[in-house]
């Protein structure tokens, strides 16, 4: 007898055809028949520990793989569960689809006490996507399926969240589903390119901050710098995007009080790919007294917080890529003036480094010493990475991660495993805090099942330390940010790693190299007060 294929069984050979090799999940009693098409499929399945962990781990394979990750999760609590991840794409505009279940359309609009059932599934995700929707019938998945994809391709990126009830799922399928053509992202008007080429061309003073939509567009964005002979600042998202040792290049210092005095003097800044937000700049809002550029693939930028007096909708590198050309025949600005105070201001931020930024930096020095410079580093909600995002010199676009809009806890060691995955030649880093480390802590069972090769720093002071201190700055007593910390040894031996405590920056070098040169999954336990 021939098998009818089910709604679920198409779907798998779809996205197969959309050149998705990986999926992140659990299977449950309600994505049987999802898992029935992945085990007729060349779609490898990751199966992880909690639902957070697939989504982080999709997350990390977004980010390095630029292609979306893809989770199948059960309905109620795979959704509930998966929707911490989904926020952290969300507003780190990374590429996410999520396929669940949901309860049978003849009990939509019921409650009637069902296996995982929720009111109103669909409004949990809503506002962590791009756009949520539920399959009515099988004949219109494929077009949101498209949908989705044109969302990744040619949209700013961002979760989309696909739920099918399970009347729907096992519903049979006549032929197979082929995917629409590539989208292609939007390319700039003529007429908005030659407005901001007015602006930045009467600029005396101009300044470029450069985002996460920048991270393809670094030849083109250091062309501009140097015609205008203006310096560029990054967030933590653009990091790499211009050599290091460039002399116009200022890094990621936006949240510094030098960085920003120089961005109040700016006669015109030039924003690019970045929404300018809290989490880019920690203060509550910039002095941008000049007139502003913004480069965008999202319109609702362009008029946010800081309004546009020239606006560019479309890829950043072909709208840099214009504005060269209209400004390179233009009369540069005294470069030399602007390198030297650059230069002093590359000078001046770490003299008023506090103490603990002054352990950090010996520690992130030595990491960045010991470690490839191939190695991608993933970094998490902790004290010594909100160093790093300045600090660290990223040799390229992409090679350091920090989950800086929606600011999560245990992001960075499930995301570790996801990017590994995608790139298993690359050497990869995670670089954790101690609280934050136990919040997906059971993934390292994934990273052993796989025989993945990662190297995790534990940044150890025995609390919440960044809560810690900003309660005693603000005279709070300490409430419940000291915690009773694992034995982190015999934690590695539970789940097959290896373990290392250096006791200085001596032996931290020594400790970094041998992780290198015997693959495996490694723990380093660096303790704060050991660096003191």
């Amino acid at each position: 007898m021939t098998h009818q294929q089910t709604c679920g069984e198409a779907l798998v050979k779809l996205l197969e055809r959309r050149g998705v090799d990986t999926v992140f999940g659990i299977p449950g009693v309600h994505t049987l028949e999802l898992y029935r098409g992945l085990a007729r499929s060349s779609i490898r399945h990751v199966l992880v520990r909690h639902e957070q962990g697939a989504g982080f781990m999709a997350d990390g394979y977004a980010r390095v793989s630029g292609r979306p990750g893809v989770c199948f999760v059960i309905t109620g609590p795979g959704v509930t569960n998966i929707a911490t991840p989904m926020g952290q794409a969300y507003t780190d505009s990374v590429p996410m689809l999520v396929i669940s279940t949901v309860r049978a359309t003849t009990d939509m609009d019921k409650y009637y006490g069902r296996l995982h059932e929720i009111s109103d599934q669909r409004a949990v995700t809503t506002p962590l996507c791009a756009f949520a929707a539920t399959v009515l019938s099988p004949e219109e998945l494929p077009g949101l399926i498209d949908r989705a994809f044109a969302v990744f391709e040619s949209a700013r990126p961002r979760p989309v969240h696909i739920e099918i009830p399970l009347d729907v799922l096992v519903a049979p399928v006549g032929g197979d589903w082929l995917p629409a053509a590539p989208a292609t992202r939007p390319r700039p008007s003529g007429a908005d390119i030659e407005a901001a080429a007015k602006v930045l061309g009467r600029a005396k003073m101009p300044v470029i901050i450069a985002g996460g939509g920048a991270c393809d567009s670094g030849p083109d964005l250091t062309r501009v710098a140097e015609l205008l002979g203006a310096p560029v600042v990054t967030t933590a998202a653009a990091k790499g995007v211009m050599a290091d040792d460039h002399p116009l290049h200022l890094g990621c210092t936006l949240p510094c009080m030098e960085t920003q005095e120089l961005l109040g003097e700016a006669d015109v800044v030039l924003a690019i790919g970045t929404e300018l937000a809290e989490t880019n700049t920690w203060c509550d809002r910039l002095t941008l007294p000049g007139a502003m550029v913004r480069i965008d693939i999202d319109p609702a930028q362009i008029d946010n917080i800081y309004p546009a007096t020239a606006g560019v909708i479309g890829d950043a590198a072909a709208a840099l890529e214009a504005l060269a050309s209209l400004l390179s025949g233009g009369k540069p600005n005294d470069t030399a003036a602007m390198e030297k105070r650059v230069l002093d201001i590359r000078h001046a931020i770490p003299k008023s480094d506090p103490p603990l930024k002054q352990i950090h930096r010996r520690v992130l020095q030595a990491v960045q010493a010991n470690l490839p410079e191939t190695a991608v580093f993933f970094t998490d909600m902790t004290q010594i990475a909100y160093s790093g995002n300045e600090i660290f010199k990223a040799p390229r676009p992409r090679s350091w991660f920090h989950p800086n809009g929606y600011g999560t806890l245990g992001q960075a060691m499930p995301a570790a495993i996801g990017a590994k995955l995608a790139a298993p030649s690359t050497p990869m880093v995670a670089l954790v805090g101690d609280a934050g480390f136990q919040f997906t802590v059971q993934e390292l069972a994934v990273a052993a099942e796989l025989g993945l090769h990662i190297t995790i720093i534990l940044w150890n002071n025995d609390a919440l330390g960044q809560i810690r201190d900003d309660m005693v700055a603000g005279g709070i007593g300490k409430v419940g940010v000291e915690q009773l910390n694992p034995d982190f040894d015999l934690l590695c031996q539970a789940y097959r790693a290896g373990y290392l405590r250096p006791d200085g920056l001596d032996e931290l070098a020594k400790c970094l190299l041998r992780t290198q040169a015997e693959p495996g999954l490694w723990l380093i336990d660096v303790r704060q007060d050991v660096f003191s």
